[in-house]
């Protein structure tokens, strides 16, 4: 990576400099894939930024990342340089320049919600993947993003259901693994002689704990592919973290200064009743 002045946070798309929860969600979906571009011929469809791109490269035969703002590919060409990376301006609704299965992995994460032709645009994936090609595309649960919270995305053009994004993969792909992902604090055990084996999850609810995780996801991840053996071999589950661990830091600076603030405004209402004045209202 060279060095380049970031470009302009509007909340379109992200950026790395965008700290906690939302490096979170991005970060770790461009990891999954990381594993699944290993000497693949990739496609990231509206690579934005580029930093995935970038990431995707370290273990790709070969990368191209397509995005329609021309300054937004500029810009990664500036900023991510490898032998295995390249950056071209396109709309990823005209696949017309990519040959038909000429593609091992396309990857287009948090796209499909800023247009409305979602049919045109995984019509193309699978035009152009081979027919052992995988499709890891990434949209928001549209009850948990949008009917929960109460919040409109501005960006956002046409958000799905769960029930409607599988009914949109299985018009374009016969089979699918679809996954949850939401950013939720866990306890993590895990084995320090880096061996393997089964992994387990445990939700608790009041007194309760379940075997799985229970939580509504904010976000589904599928992993599309045109015949069922192609997803082989994919996890079950998968843990993303920061060495920084920023999050939890984030929060104990936050706990911290509020706890300062409480202590600080009780010595001054021990002053002001040491002094005979009313404490407060």
């Amino acid at each position: 990576m060279s060095e380049a002045t970031p470009l302009p946070f509007t909340g379109e798309r992200y950026h790395p400099e965008v700290p906690r929860e939302m490096a979170y969600e991005h970060w770790h979906r461009y990891a999954f894939a990381m594993e699944l571009a290993r000497g693949r011929q990739v496609l990231d469809a509206a690579c934005g930024e580029g930093y995935g791109a970038a990431l995707l490269a370290r273990t790709a035969a070969m990368v191209t990342g397509i995005d329609r703002a021309p300054e937004v590919i500029a810009h990664a060409r500036r900023r991510y340089v490898h032998p295995r990376l390249r950056f071209l301006e396109g709309d990823v609704l005209d696949l017309s320049a990519i040959d038909t299965e000429s593609l091992d992995l396309v990857v287009s994460f948090e796209t499909l919600e800023h247009l409305a032709e979602h049919d045109r645009l995984l019509s193309g994936f699978a035009r152009v993947l081979k027919p052992d090609g995988l499709l890891l595309v990434s949209t928001p649960d549209k009850h948990t993003y949008t009917d929960l919270t109460g919040e409109q995305n501005p960006h956002h053009v046409r958000e799905l259901y769960r029930e409607e994004f599988e009914a949109l993969l299985g018009r374009h792909f016969a089979r699918w693994r679809l996954y949850g992902q939401r950013v939720v604090t866990h306890s993590l055990l895990w084995r320090l002689d880096g061996g393997t084996g089964a992994t387990t999850a445990f939700t608790q609810d009041g007194e309760d704990v379940f075997g799985g995780i229970r939580t509504l996801p904010m976000y589904h991840v599928a992993v599309c592919a045109k015949r069922g053996e192609s997803l082989a071999g994919l996890p079950a589950l998968s843990c993303f973290a920061d060495v920084q661990q920023s999050i939890h830091a984030h929060y104990h600076q936050v706990i911290r200064e509020l706890l300062a603030t409480d202590r600080y405004a009780h010595t001054l209402r021990e002053r002001l009743r040491a002094a005979g004045l009313p404490d407060g209202p």
